[in-house]
């Protein structure tokens, strides 16, 4: 890993960009990284476009601004890349990982990302069997650590344990890592 890892992730609100993006930053803490997470909203509402963004170092994080060149890009609502150039900025090395039942061919082709790794994954599909609800978030998050090994499926899973346990109970903090590790195991990279 370079000095300093950069992720943008695109969703609606509701669809939690916000938390997949804390969980990945909450994770690389617990194995002593310097971490950032935020999120950029337009209208705060149910359904709008929002970005959320993810720093990791193992150095102090000194910059505090929006990513504007990340390393990974990852597309939680499919809907936005007709609508919103996800690839903005991202480096030719990086890493592109979109909610779709599409091959990542057409997802090349529909993007015009050429150079990098695309990884696709139906985290919608995913989140209705595990979770019973379409919330690509967790299965998302599963497909990017795949993609790009930031953080051990591990850590992120103790993350969950930590923020979900009491507040959504044994069952639902299970399917939601259930739902990671699922992605983890069907995600598409080419």
């Amino acid at each position: 890993m370079k000095d300093l890892l950069e992720i943008r992730w695109h969703g609606r609100g509701g669809q939690g960009a916000k938390t997949a993006a804390q969980f990945l930053a909450e994770a690389a803490l617990g194995l002593g990284k310097s971490i950032q997470a935020f999120p950029e909203y337009g209208p705060e509402r149910a359904g709008a476009p929002i970005r959320t963004y993810t720093r990791i170092s193992d150095k102090s994080i000194r910059v505090h601004s929006p990513i504007t060149n990340p390393d990974i890009v990852a597309v939680i609502d499919p809907t936005l890349l007709d609508t919103v150039n996800v690839t903005d900025g991202l480096t030719d090395r990086g890493v592109l990982i979109i909610n779709t039942p599409e091959g990542v061919d057409t997802i090349r082709k529909k993007t015009g990302f050429t150079k990098g790794k695309i990884g696709v994954c139906d985290a919608t599909k995913i989140a209705l069997e595990t979770l019973g609800k379409p919330i690509p978030n967790m299965p998302i998050l599963g497909a990017l650590l795949k993609a790009k090994p930031v953080v051990t499926v591990e850590s992120v899973e103790e993350e969950v344990k930590k923020k979900f346990l009491k507040k959504i109970g044994e069952e639902k903090t299970n399917a939601n890592m259930k739902a990671i590790r699922r992605a983890f195991e069907e995600v598409k990279i080419g």
